[in-house]
């Protein structure tokens, strides 16, 4: 079992007691049974997608007659709700995502490739990468991912991941008979825009014909976009029997990427494609069920690389990450404390502070700027909180500062919709193309007399615009939660943690908000939070990495 405190929910509890009735234990052996179900409810709503049995409990489950015991990952044709994997009790969904993800990757290590691939020469590598007498870890990324139909390419921000991506497709344009057809996709709107601006600054920059660069896509698009989401449904229009007719997919900020979505992505490639993840296996894990990027990056090791050279990034930041990342907190909270510009704890007050970074986009949309530059000026600066509720949370600091602007005449509150409102799609909506993550703000139409319209930019830089009583579940962003912002980055973040200690806080989620800065960082933390941040570390129950042979 896992031990942390848990509070469980009535539907874990309607859940628990809808098995029972339906099992064949008595009434002696029933609340055991139900307490045991109601904890893997609530474990899997907190990202776990298992939970560990000791045999005790393992036997009652069994003696329920709705559980079927497996020995190893092959399939399992069974109705029934429960599954048990040596000791581990899963739902029957999640064992099934977990165990189908692990075959398809299984066939997809094994697969071998034709012999041109595996003589690549070092010359076409030195075209792209150079020659150095170090280790150029760009370079084995390249040759890992040449040689393997799936690959992993991870390392920390400014380490180059796209750049070395960009690399791969071209050496793999150039090795293939024929133009490979590529998908380029990020679990979220904000992450697609990164990749394609990166993706097509680099693509400008590479050594080969233009034949070659104009067979590499620019236009990048969100997963559930890719996949085919369908309104009001968990399934996709791409499935194994429909699979996507691209060659190779490659998926940027794949920590991002939850157990059943990596699995539905899986099944929609076609027989001899190839994927590639990149991603930070650092950061924090996907809001939803598993830790797939960082259990396949243990899993897999030969088909892993981490790039660990920093190109761009801030050296202060950068060693505040890494300091965090290694819960070095007692250094980590001298370097906040050190006579360092770019990294420091806020001496100002917290909401004159975001109020001020508010001012030059909403300056820019009382000129009537294009939304294209109000949109990047509201982008230079981001405000982080660990919590959505409480004291220094998304909900309080919110408030305040929509207070705070409108009492300095800069917004105009007259509803929950007002020129210069910042939003965040919570909802997936595929019918308007709108999906969780994606940012827009609220301006007058000069096209449309003048009437409110949700403007937003598209990854290929293109403008979409909506009324917003048809914009689905949204949150005002002045402020948004660690969680909401990966993916994103921003020249400046203020990262605000609670006043007292809470569960949530991890460093990963504090190494995730430190992650988005480019430039400068700010931040709202005492002491004695700041260290149990640091000192705690997210630990999920998974079975995904325990389902692959050793690579040793």
């Amino acid at each position: 079992m896992i031990n942390e405190k848990q509070t469980f929910s009535r539907l874990d509890m309607v859940f628990a007691r809808f098995l029972s009735e339906r099992s064949s234990l008595d009434s002696s052996q029933k609340p055991a049974f139900e307490n045991l179900v109601m904890s893997l409810s609530f474990q899997q709503n907190q990202g776990h997608s298992c939970i560990h049995l000791d045999n005790d409990g393992k036997a009652l489950i069994l003696a329920s007659g709705l559980a079927l015991s497996v020995t190893n990952s092959s399939d399992v044709n069974t109705t029934l709700p429960l599954i048990i994997e040596q000791n581990r009790l899963y739902l029957h969904r999640y064992w099934y995502y977990e165990n189908r993800l692990a075959q398809q990757l299984r066939k997809m290590t094994e697969l071998k490739l034709c012999d041109q691939l595996k003589t690549t020469t070092e010359t076409l590598l030195d075209k792209y990468f150079g020659i150095t007498a170090t280790i150029d870890w760009q370079r084995s990324a390249a040759i890992m991912a040449i040689n393997q139909n799936f690959c992993i390419i991870t390392g920390g921000p400014g380490t180059g991941k796209t750049t070395t991506v960009v690399k791969i497709l071209a050496l793999l344009q150039e090795l293939s008979d024929q133009p490979l057809l590529i998908a380029l996709a990020a679990p979220t709107g904000k992450a697609a825009m990164r990749l394609q601006e990166s993706i097509g600054s680099n693509k400008a920059t590479l050594p080969c014909t233009t034949t070659i660069k104009s067979a590499i896509p620019e236009s990048v698009t969100t997963l559930h976009r890719l996949l085919g989401a369908k309104p009001a449904s968990p399934y996709f229009r791409h499935n194994a029997k429909q699979p996507l007719v691209y060659d190779l997919v490659v998926v940027d900020e794949a920590s991002m990427v939850d157990l059943a979505l990596m699995s539905k992505l899986l099944d929609t490639l076609k027989p001899g494609a190839r994927l590639i993840l990149l991603g930070d296996k650092d950061q924090l894990a996907s809001v939803e069920s598993g830790t797939v990027l960082a259990d396949l990056t243990l899993a897999l090791p030969q088909q892993t690389l981490e790039l660990r050279k920093s190109h761009r990034f801030d050296e202060d930041i950068k060693k505040l990450a890494t300091a965090i990342n290694n819960q070095q907190d007692i250094e980590a909270w001298e370097l906040l404390q050190s006579d360092n510009e770019n990294i420091a704890l806020l001496e100002t007050d917290l909401i004159d502070y975001i109020t001020q970074q508010q001012i030059a986009y909403l300056q820019l949309i009382t000129k009537e700027a294009e939304f294209s530059e109000i949109y990047k000026t509201f982008n230079r600066f981001q405000a982080l909180c660990a919590t959505r509720l409480g004291k220094n949370s998304v909900s309080d600091i919110t408030l305040a500062v929509e207070k705070s602007l409108s009492e300095k005449k800069l917004i105009h509150l007259s509803g929950a919709w007002y020129s210069g409102r910042p939003i965040m799609i919570t909802q997936n909506n595929a019918g308007l193309q709108l999906y969780n993550g994606d940012i827009g703000i609220c301006l007058r139409d000069k096209e449309q007399d003048n009437q409110l319209r949700v403007f937003f930019q598209q990854a290929d830089g293109s403008i979409k615009k909506y009324l917003p009583a048809r914009i689905p579940h949204c949150e005002t962003v002045f402020v948004m939660t660690i969680h909401k912002s990966q993916g994103s980055e921003f020249d400046e973040v203020l990262i605000i943690l609670p006043e007292t200690p809470n569960p949530i806080l991890t460093k990963e989620l504090l190494y995730t908000a430190i992650t988005r800065a480019k430039k400068t960082i700010k931040l709202v933390a005492n002491a004695s939070v700041f260290y149990s941040t640091v000192r705690k570390k997210v630990q999920r129950v998974t079975g995904l990495a325990y389902k692959f042979p050793s690579n040793d």
